[in-house]
This record gives C-alpha cells, structure tokens and sequence, in this order.
C-alpha cells in the first residue's frame, strides 16, 4: 500500500477535519451566546429548580462585560430559535446526496460551509432586525450544514479504498467532536470577556479562510487531482475497481427495499436521539437537579466530547486493523463496534439517574457514555459506503433525514417529561434515551450487512470482495 504520510488522500481527510470542526462549532455557538443574548430575568426563571441537591456556591466574580445587547425573547421563542436550525437541516439531507453524485462533493460540501459561515457572520445583523429575521438565519445555515455530511460521503466513495475506510473517515468526522470540544468553552470566553456578537464574527470569518483553502487543494476524484502521486492514484483505483457503479440512474425502489439500509436507519436514529438529548439538556439537567452550573463549567460539558473525539480516532484505527491484518470481515467489525458504541452508552446513561447528588460520578458517567458513543463512527455510521459505495451520499442522506427527527422532538418530548424537574422525571428521560438506543443496536446486530449490494454495482452482478 501507499504511505499515509502527506498523501493526497489523507490531506483530504485533514481538511475534510477542519471542515467539520467549524461546521459544529458554528452550529452550538448560538446555544452559549444565546445565554448572554436574552435578558437574564426571561430566560429560564420559570424552571423550577429542584431541592434535592445542595447548592454549589462557585460563582467567579470576574470582570465581565456586559456591552452586548440584550433581547426579551421568552423560553418558547429560545426553543425556536434553537431549533430553527433542523429545519433547514432536515431538508438538503437526500437532495444534498443526490447532487453530490452529479457536481462532486467538492464543490457542495465547500459552499455549504462558506454559506452557513457567511449566515454566521450575519447572525447578529438579524437578531437586532427581529426574531423572525434571526429564526430564518439559522435555518438558512440548517441548509447549507445539510449537504454536507452526504457530500464528504459521497466524496470518500471515490477517495477512500476499502481498507482504510475506517481511518480516513474517522480522522474526518472526529472534527465534528473537536468542534464541540473546542467552541463550547471558547464561545463562553469570548462572551466573558469580550462580547456575544463576536462569538459569530470569529467563527464565521474562520469559515471563509477554510474555504479557500479547500477550493484551492482539494479535488473530487484521484484523476483530478493535481499533485497526487502515481502511484497513489493507482493505489486508491484499483482498490475501488469492483465496487462502484457506472450506471446514471439511481435505483431507487431496490434501494429503499433493502434490509441492510433499514438496519444503519434505525441505528443512526437511535444513536441521534440519546446524543441529541444529552446535548441539548445535559446543561439543563447539571443546573436544575445538580445545582452545577455548566455554562461557568464549559472545560467540563466539553469533556464528553473530547472523550467521543479520542475514541472515533482510536477506533477507526482498530477497525481497519482487525478487518486488514486480523480478518475480520467487515460486517463482524461494524456490528461489534456499533453494539458497543450503542449499548455502552445506554448502560452509562441509565446508571448517571441514580447517582443523587454525586456530581463528579454524574459527569464521569456521561463521558463515559458520550465517549463510547465514538465506537459507532466505525460501525454503521461509515456502512453506507461498504454496502452501496456508489449512492453512499445518497444513502447518508436518507440515514441523516430520519436521524434528524431526534434532534427535532427529543428534546421537547424530555421538557414535556420534566416539568417538575423531579430526578425521576429525569430517569425516565434517561431510561426512554437508553431504551431506544438498545433497540437500534439490536436491530443493527441483525440486518446489517458489510457487502457492497447487488443493486449498487453496475449491471447487477454479484461482486465478492
């Protein structure tokens, strides 16, 4: 094989990483601004806080400033705001996979993060127009943040040869987590010290100078490229020689009629609905029964993302080292990582209701359960692209469109359940999260498949790899 090191393949997998830290740094900034943003007698005060834990008394009196404007949007209108995002998200999914396969990644997966940073630097032209303006902003950064993921798939059907699938992908999407990890605490410094409208600015400015640097680099296929080496080129083709398909037209009944499809739906949409529930209400839950306030606290709700980073690194490592020197085949590799990746994290939620009031034990367990989480990447998260290489943005599309949905009412539905904010209404949030996630591993461990399938090759005829 080619060496790893400066390769054209590779380069596009750091890239591919600064890509996706920006376009989730620039997706949670708004949860931490939006703190600073709203007038701090409309926020939350309406929450009951539960006396079951005592107070913590660590409020640091630094200096902070306070130049930034001020809005009285009430909690509901928050939850719009917050949730403007998925909106837009939701529906670029499937046509963002589609037209990758006909422009190329390269161009789609750079305008959607140029787009979404220049809506970014717009964010608080719009606030101080209206909600209305600053709710369509966001939903307008959904749409270009919803290409994305279909199109760097898209992207690695052609880039990526089978045996180092785990780690080329991995190193891409663990930027995701790192931008988690990085904003969160960064987005709350710059609040403090400087002033919200700046969390925006630098974030979206950073998107742009990306960008640049991804139109001037990157290419879509090997053939295009300008400095890859022969020998790297030839390397990457003759692996995918059998697996991609010629035909224009996409298959779509044999697609949607396929078991193996179904099995990374239901996973990707159980695995969506604990992280999207702990990401948005972990704050929440730390605040109101912990008494902890997280937003003084940003290295710790970052810990469990930086657990998930390490972890979709590391794993994606194991994979292709078990598929490649150990023989495993690949189906045993993504089901085995996407058990533990699923069930891991449903054992660690369930055990963080019935810990009272131990905080440090509550944030171990939920990084823990964020960290294990980092299995799945290598497990069904990457199986569009061994099952139908050719359609993989197309099929990431229609995994990401119904794993979206959590993000849209896991949230609510755990509101709704915790209005008293007692620890059990928690448990039971916990319980319905880990419940779920079981189900989707289950059902994973079942139907999925790591063969490339007949509809995806050209002419239908069966290929063995």
């Amino acid at each position: 094989s080619v060496p790893a090191c400066c390769s054209a393949r590779y380069n596009l997998a750091l890239l591919a990483c600064f890509g996706f830290f920006l376009l989730y740094a620039l997706r949670v900034n708004l949860s931490v601004a939006l703190v600073d943003m709203v007038e701090p007698n409309t926020s939350l005060a309406k929450n009951v806080t539960s006396n079951v834990c005592p107070e913590h008394s660590s409020t640091i009196n630094a200096p902070r400033n306070t130049t930034g404007v001020k809005y009285s949007w009430d909690a509901d209108t928050q939850g719009w705001i917050l949730g403007s995002f998925f909106y837009g998200y939701i529906i670029t999914q499937i046509p963002g996979g589609y037209l990758a396969s006909k422009i190329g990644g390269k161009m789609l997966l750079g305008f959607g993060i140029f787009g979404t940073s220049v809506f970014t630097l717009l964010t608080p032209l719009a606030a101080n127009l209206g909600v209305g303006y600053l709710i369509a902003v966001r939903a307008l950064e959904g749409l270009g943040e919803g290409v994305t993921f279909p199109a760097m798939h898209s992207m690695w059907s052609s880039w990526a040869p089978p045996l180092e699938r785990s780690k080329l992908l991995s190193i891409s999407y663990a930027g995701a987590q790192l931008g988690t990890v990085v904003s969160l605490p960064l987005s709350g410094l710059i609040c403090y010290y400087m002033n919200w409208v700046y969390v925006f600015y630098i974030f979206g400015a950073l998107g742009v100078l990306w960008w640049f640097f991804w139109m001037f680099l990157v290419s879509d296929t090997p053939e295009t490229h300008r400095s890859i080496s022969h020998s790297e080129r030839e390397y990457i083709l003759s692996s995918l020689k059998d697996q991609l398909s010629t035909q224009k037209s996409v298959p779509w009944r044999p697609m949607l009629e396929s078991l193996p499809l179904w099995a990374i739906v239901v996973a990707h949409f159980s695995y969506n609905w604990t992280f999207y529930t702990l990401l948005t209400l972990l704050p929440t839950y730390m605040k109101e029964i912990l008494r902890f306030d997280a937003q003084e606290n940003g290295f710790l709700s970052a810990l469990p993302y930086f657990g998930c980073w390490l972890c979709i690194i590391l794993s994606g490592q194991i994979a292709d080292y078990l598929r490649e020197k150990q023989n495993f085949s690949t189906v045993c590799v993504r089901k085995y990582f996407t058990l533990i990746g699923m069930i891991g994290p449903a054992v660690f939620l369930v055990a963080a209701g019935f810990i009272g009031c131990n905080y440090a034990l509550a944030v171990a367990f939920v990084t823990i359960s964020t960290t294990l989480g980092g299995f799945c990447t290598s497990g069904y998260s990457i199986n569009h692209l061994d099952i139908a290489p050719s359609y993989a943005g197309i099929l990431l599309g229609i995994t990401n469109s119904f794993a979206t949905i959590p993000g849209m009412v896991g949230p609510v539905i755990a509101k709704n359940l915790t209005q008293n904010n007692t620890v059990e209404e928690w448990q039971m949030v916990f319980y319905i999260a880990a419940s779920i996630n079981l189900f989707g591993a289950i059902f994973f461990a079942l139907f999925a498949s790591g063969e490339v399938q007949d509809w995806a090759v050209s002419g239908y005829h069966l290929h063995r790899n």
